[in-house]
């Protein structure tokens, strides 16, 4: 692009590159914003911007939309603020007509070196007009506080309708309705205005939101998963928030019937009701143009909003106006207390016994929240505990087809909060008794590797209860059982970790805190529960054929995530069996071909922070399958020790889980809590992995979870070996090398000594039905001035996405 300038921010927080005049007088000019990037275009005496930003998308082969155009007007900072304030005046949706509407832009650029536009929709009702190119005055308006906020942290959940979108792609299972949940990006220029604490409403503002888990979503949705935003649109839009691609702008979904509610003295914005309806991009994109404006599913969010400017009005006029610090003595931007491992490090070995390793891992915790957390150490019973995990990624081609747990080890009682500032948040300064908002605490590995472990079998992982120390169950009595080199550590088989026998795997470091205090600010602020976001992990490689090994971090934290999130191509299916009541766990799944006509099929389940754990695993079969190579994995169970709250001292069962074939399920099982209250459930903190071959191919099943102190059993879905099929389809897309839809084009499908064909629709999808299962069919197509390269495809059951693409 040329003739524009990028507008990007220093290091130390201070002016975009080019900007000056900024000591005493204002600065003039215009600019352009295109996914998320900011061009400043030359405004010389007499020239108009509307002019010029038609002129500079026309030459750069932009799209321009009524809101990418801005005047602005520089001024000069507010003493103190970390950052530079742009008033700005937006242009008319004609870039003929120069004439201004009123609207505000501000772009504020913060020591993250963030870089957005907050385009600030005013008059509220009647008070003011706020920067336009001079500052007017209301004689009769209104007097009072007027705040402009942003989100500073918050949550959003998209709740749709999987079935109505994948049309006549669905498969032979429905996938039914699945909830995305998402966090949003941290001082996200989503943006709301509050007059004397009465939300007035939102202004057009984006909120890039980060996916919490892996989602198999249809059409364009699945590549742009992990880069949405929320955005609020322009007044005058069909639609006051939509869902885009952030980086390439493609409107996925338009949001309506939604309300705002905002509570002033926690300032949290609550968006709730919102019917999700189908943009008429994407229903083309998906082949289905009917669904456009159809409602497929549900929209809402909650989000902690932190003030960016404050104005003072006196009769409409503005008074004062003042940008607030950044930090506040209130650090964290979640509200209530919300503990996070914010660093995982120091992975070590620590001690050996016979076969077995001890290890211990280093744990650093942020406190999110807006509230102190406690941290009363022993023999209080209101402080955070902490068990450590160590996973193996393994088998296969590229070393990663299944994924498993280790080791575990017993709990550290947390004690003695420090007040540094790991996560950047802005530590309050609060220590000792409590985690001061915004503060970090670290503990080495040498620290979690102490003698004074507690057993994880007296922790309810959800409400985070223990018995005190001083009560006649302490829950680290260790005054009647020898230490060796692995006890209480992470509990590990040197067999696993032997390099010589584990050739190419990698290896995941899990830690995790659980807080009583998180579930009891939650039951006294709904809404408000921060018990579900606990664990974080990195991945380490290891050294040494046996004892003793060592460990390298390969990269950094990932926080907020459990180590089952690292495993590549893997499917990963949250479940909730009592909301509100008990934890969340996951079931995790992988389908390799090991080899021509045989599939393996991985499950993982793990169970983050559920009180019941799980007692059984059942995948269904399709009619007439045959599996092999059914096998079992858990980790190692620390031995029983005296107090140590299992039943009579025994410890936990290490058994491995029962398997039982029928003929149209595989399921595994632990004895019952009837029949053995130690038995090898799936308790919290730990995850077990199921797995067998078939010569099946897969297609989408129900497995059935059991549980193993109370509940109903309940139903996720998997991918499981498919029955046999009368006959199969082929279905995919025709473009042409550029990737245009190729409408009305015949595409052929030979195979067997039969020829089956279908004609693409109006954009360039097409289903071919009645193909043998188990035949190879070469695929091809014929147009009007196009070549196409044929390809063979197996076909194993019903086959998406096979698109046939014309030669350059």
């Amino acid at each position: 692009m040329r003739d524009h300038q990028q507008i990007d921010g220093d290091q130390n927080g201070g002016p975009p590159a080019g900007i000056s005049g900024l000591a005493d007088s204002a600065v003039l000019t215009c600019g352009i914003v295109q996914h998320g990037q900011f061009y400043r275009l030359p405004l010389a005496a007499g020239s108009f911007c509307a002019v010029l930003c038609h002129t500079f998308c026309a030459e750069n082969k932009l799209q321009l939309r009524k809101y990418d155009c801005i005047r602005y007007l520089i001024r000069r900072p507010t003493v103190g603020y970390k950052g530079i304030h742009f008033s700005a005046h937006r242009l008319n949706n004609s870039f003929y007509n120069n004439k201004a509407r009123g609207e505000v832009s501000c772009l504020i650029m913060q020591r993250t070196l963030l870089i957005a536009i907050l385009t600030i929709f005013l008059p509220v009702a009647g008070i003011l007009v706020y920067y336009t190119e001079s500052v007017q005055t209301a004689p009769n308006g209104e007097s009072g506080t007027l705040e402009k906020m942003i989100v500073s942290r918050g949550t959003v959940s998209l709740e749709l309708d999987l079935d109505r979108l994948n049309g006549e792609r669905l498969r032979s299972k429905p996938l039914g309705t699945r909830q995305l949940n998402f966090d949003s990006e941290r001082n996200s220029f989503f943006s709301i205005i509050v007059f004397e604490d009465e939300l007035r409403g939102p202004i057009p503002g984006t909120m890039t939101i980060i996916p919490r888990n892996a989602a198999e979503l249809p059409g364009k949705l699945n590549s742009s998963y992990e880069q949405l935003m929320v955005e609020r649109s322009m007044p005058g839009e069909p639609y006051e928030l939509t869902v885009r691609d952030n980086k390439t702008g493609f409107t996925f979904f338009n949001i309506e019937g939604h309300t705002f509610d905002y509570q002033p003295g926690k300032r949290i914005l609550t968006v709730k009701g919102g019917r999700i309806l189908v943009s008429e991009e994407f229903a083309s994109e998906i082949g289905q143009p009917g669904i456009a404006g159809s409602v497929v599913g549900k929209f809402a969010f909650t989000a902690k909003m932190h003030t960016i400017e404050v104005a003072e009005l006196v009769d409409g006029a503005i008074t004062s106006d003042v940008l607030p610090a950044i930090d506040s003595p209130e650090a964290g931007t979640t509200p209530g207390p919300d503990v996070v491992v914010g660093d995982v490090f120091g992975l070590s070995q620590f001690g050996v016994s016979g076969s077995q390793v001890g290890l211990a891992l280093g744990t650093t915790s942020c406190n999110y929240g807006t509230e102190n957390l406690n941290w009363f150490r022993l023999p209080d019973n209101d402080h955070p505990v902490i068990p450590q995990n160590l996973y193996r990624m393994s088998g296969g081609s590229n070393n990663d087809a299944r994924f498993e747990q280790i080791g575990q080890s017993s709990v550290k009682h947390a004690f003695t909060a420090l007040t540094q500032n790991l996560c950047a948040l802005g530590c309050n300064g609060v220590g000792g008794s409590r985690l001061g908002s915004g503060c970090s605490d670290p503990y080495s590995a040498s620290l979690n590797a102490g003698p004074n472990l507690g057993s994880r079998a007296w922790i309810n992982p959800f409400d985070g209860h223990y018995p005190r120390g001083d009560s006649a169950t302490p829950p680290n009595d260790h005054s009647s059982h020898a230490h060796s080199g692995i006890t209480h550590r992470i509990l590990t088989n040197i067999s696993d970790l032997d390099t010589s026998q584990n050739v190419g795997a990698t290896y995941y470091a899990e830690g995790q805190y659980i807080t009583p205090h998180e579930y009891a600010w939650c039951e006294a602020n709904p809404g408000e529960c921060n018990m579900y976001n606990n664990v974080s992990y990195r991945q380490y490689s290891v050294n040494g054929t046996g004892s003793p090994f060592g460990f390298s971090p390969v990269g950094a934290t990932q926080r907020e995530k459990a180590a089952i999130e690292a495993w590549p191509g893997a499917t990963i299916v949250p479940f909730e069996p009592a909301p509100g009541t008990d934890g969340v766990g996951a079931v995790a799944y992988k389908v390799t071909s090991p080899g021509p006509g045989v599939w393996h099929y991985e499950y993982a389940v793990y169970n983050q922070n559920l009180d019941r754990a799980i007692q059984s695993f059942a995948v269904e079969l399709g009619s007439g399958v045959s599996v092999q190579n059914v096998g079992f994995h858990s980790p190692p169970q620390h031995p029983g020790s005296p107090n140590d709250g299992t039943l009579n001292d025994a410890g936990f069962s290490s058994a491995a889980w029962s398997e039982t074939l029928t003929s149209n399920s595989m399921t595994w099982s632990s004895e019952s809590f009837a029949q053995n209250q130690n038995a090898n459930a799936i308790r919290w903190g730990t995850m077990y992995n199921f797995r067998f071959d078939s010569t099946s191919p897969p297609e989408l099943k129900n497995a059935t979870i059991g549980f193993f102190k109370t509940g109903n059993p309940i139903v996720v879905q998997v991918m499981a070996p498919m029955g046999a099929l009368a006959s199969a389809t082929m279905s995919g897309r025709v473009t042409s090398s550029n990737g245009r839809p190729l409408p009305y084009t015949w595409v052929v499908a030979s195979g067997g000594g039969e020829t089956f064909s279908a004609m693409s629709n109006m954009f360039g999808y097409y289903t071919i039905r009645g193909l043998q299962p188990g035949q190879t069919y070469t695929v091809s197509a014929g147009a009007k001035g196009y070549t196409f390269t044929p390809q063979d495809i197996d076909v194993n059951g019903n086959v998406s996405g096979v698109d046939v693409v014309a030669d350059p």
